[in-house]
């Protein structure tokens, strides 16, 4: 197999794959059926352009060849005649002398994203299938982040796609009055596609800064659509306040630096003003939410930028009104790393340790804190089995590295 022709198709996948399934599915209303006829154009471009080329649009070529698959299959599947006659595939069909270069397409994310949280599809599959039909994630992905076998999490996923084809669920914005009802879960996707874009493991790699911007801008759509919405503003603002500190988070070597000994002259203080003026824009709705608390607290932190100090008091209430709105894992380690620094490492190992077993077991955040709070308390034996298990579970080779390296200064 050709090498360019893989990173080609490695690359739209990365960066179009949303945008593409979302274009075809708005126009099919059959996710499943999208898929399948972009997983047969991804097929058929690696033994193309093996032979005959990388196109110099291959997006535009992801697109044409996936919707002809989509129109010769419907035609041919008599339980699909209804959406052929009505004309919604035949739209989708380019002149004979269109050149694939010249397609341009809109970008109907958005449309999916609310259909995906339709109130007819389980509430607790909304998220998850948001994160497979925009972002490409597997059963097995998915099934990992939320704790369900990957097994038993493709057949929900299966049922739920099938569910909004056969109730004729529409791929297009709900009324306003239906909005608020199903934002929850498209903000939580919005985000996750953020952070999946959050680490630039190489410092060589577009696609991590491409999904974020991304992100960035689909909350943006979110603010327009639904302007007296403080939540889709938090987010926003949470966003633009990690991505102000992007340019400190590695080292010029790609070391991972941690947020306590960033560069604060590397932070986008102009990032930062956005996000502040877009949290404070939230805060006059006086309806507070989780993103506007994450945000606040990512506002405490930039505001070391001009203290040279960080509250880490107000961060341990910044977070208690955060697990009482979200109790989510991640929330309960920030808070207990809050403790840990404005009262003592020792009561901040005891919020850790009050956390289920069985919640923390694979969540490397806790073992990473756990581990630097007991090297703080002189205990170096159970410090070292943290670290141990904490290097285990990252993923990311650069902070692997920094923990090999905290681990090594034990001795």
């Amino acid at each position: 197999m050709d090498r360019n022709a893989t990173q080609a198709a490695e690359w739209a996948a990365r960066n179009s794959y949303g945008r593409l399934i979302a274009y075809l599915a708005v126009r099919s209303r059959d996710v499943a059926a999208a898929e399948d006829a972009l997983s047969e154009a991804f097929l058929t471009a690696l033994q193309t352009w093996s032979e005959q080329g990388v196109p110099a649009k291959p997006e535009a070529w992801l697109l044409t060849t996936a919707r002809r698959r989509l129109i010769d299959v419907s035609r041919r599947n008599q339980t699909q005649a209804k959406i052929v006659d009505s004309g919604e595939l035949s739209a989708m069909e380019l002149p004979e002398e269109l050149e694939e270069e010249d397609i341009s397409f809109p970008d109907e994310r958005l449309k999916l994203l609310f259909c995906c949280a339709h109130p007819a599809i389980d509430a607790q599959l909304h998220t998850p299938l948001m994160l497979q039909t925009v972002l490409g994630f597997n059963a097995m992905q998915i099934g990992s982040a939320f704790l369900v076998a990957p097994t038993t999490m493709g057949q929900r996923l299966v049922r739920a796609k099938a569910k909004i084809r056969d109730a004729g669920i529409p791929f297009s914005l709900p009324e306003a009055s239906e909005l608020p009802k199903r934002l929850e879960a498209v903000l939580g996707a919005i985000y996750a596609i953020y952070t999946s874009g959050w680490d630039d493991l190489t410092g060589s790699d577009p696609r991590p800064m491409g999904l974020a911007q991304e992100a960035i801008w689909l909350a943006q759509l979110c603010t327009e659509l639904m302007p007296q919405e403080p939540e889709p503003l938090g987010l926003l603002a949470l966003m633009l306040f990690c991505e102000s500190r992007r340019p400190a988070r590695r080292s010029s070597a790609g070391a991972y630096v941690p947020l306590s000994e960033q560069d604060i002259s590397l932070w986008s203080q102009p990032m930062i003003m956005e996000a502040e003026q877009a949290l404070r824009q939230a805060s006059s709705y006086q309806q507070l939410g989780r993103f506007q608390l994450e945000a606040a607290i990512q506002s405490l932190h930039a505001e070391r930028a001009k203290t040279q100090t960080t509250n880490w008091a107000a961060l341990v209430q910044l977070y208690t009104g955060l697990i009482q709105r979200s109790p989510t894992i991640g929330a309960f380690v920030g808070q207990a790393a809050a403790i840990a620094e404005a009262q003592t490492p020792a009561q901040g190992l005891q919020q850790l340790e009050a956390l289920p077993p069985k919640r923390v077991k694979d969540y490397q955040p806790y073992w990473a804190l756990r581990a630097h709070l007991l090297s703080q308390m002189g205990q170096v034996a159970e410090a070292q089995q943290a670290y141990t298990r904490a290097i285990g579970l990252a993923e990311d080779p650069a902070i692997c590295a920094f923990l090999q390296q905290q681990q090594a200064a034990l001795n």
